[in-house]
């Protein structure tokens, strides 16, 4: 089994890459989606964030208010660093036991948009960072998830910078071409990462 890490800014398309390795073979584990499951009603995962940081951070249906507990995790960097040490954990259980399932011969990718800024780097057999300039996330970003720019410069900044990703990457998959451009990168990168299990 290869372990891969797989990260990248907002608005980088890590999830594009994601996306096509899962379709070339890859085992894909996306930590956003785990994190998601974590907290969602019912686990102890909501009822340790309500806790923490009270009835305020649900909806009306009793679930996270993700807009909200997001507002105030960017807002505070205490408040997101508590978040985080109830969230990553149980999303590292998770990911751990979907990992322990797949077949020995796979290239198991762990899909996740933190893994430096959590310091993950070292977990993994092969760090694969797909890149973009600044100016071109914050336009997708707008474009994409009608935030403002002022929005989007918020989420880059709260994120490693674009060096501190490249600093540790094993491959780095440049992302400011067409999608049939990063279709063919992934190809082949995924074909690298074959060969090496």
């Amino acid at each position: 089994m290869l372990r891969v890490g797989l990260t990248g800014g907002i608005g980088s398309g890590k999830s594009s890459v994601a996306a096509i390795l899962e379709e070339l073979g890859a085992v894909v584990i996306d930590a956003d989606v785990i994190a998601r499951e974590v907290v969602a009603p019912g686990t102890d995962g909501l009822a340790e964030i309500v806790r923490t940081f009270g009835p305020g951070v649900l909806d009306g249906t009793g679930a996270l208010n993700r807009e909200a507990m997001s507002r105030q995790v960017f807002a505070d960097p205490t408040a997101r660093t508590q978040l985080e040490a109830i969230v990553h954990p149980r999303v590292r259980q998770r990911s751990g036991g979907i990992e322990s399932a797949a077949d020995r011969n796979s290239v198991v990718v762990h899909d996740i948009p933190l893994l430096v800024e959590t310091a993950q780097a070292d977990r993994f057999d092969v760090l694969v960072v797909v890149d973009v300039p600044e100016e071109e996330q914050v336009r997708r970003i707008v474009t994409q998830r009608g935030w403002s720019e002022a929005e989007a410069r918020s989420r880059i900044a709260a994120q490693a910078t674009r060096e501190q990703r490249r600093s540790v990457a094993d491959i780095v998959i440049d992302n400011t071409g067409t999608p049939e451009d990063l279709r063919q990168q992934v190809t082949e990168v995924f074909e690298q990462l074959r060969q090496r299990v």
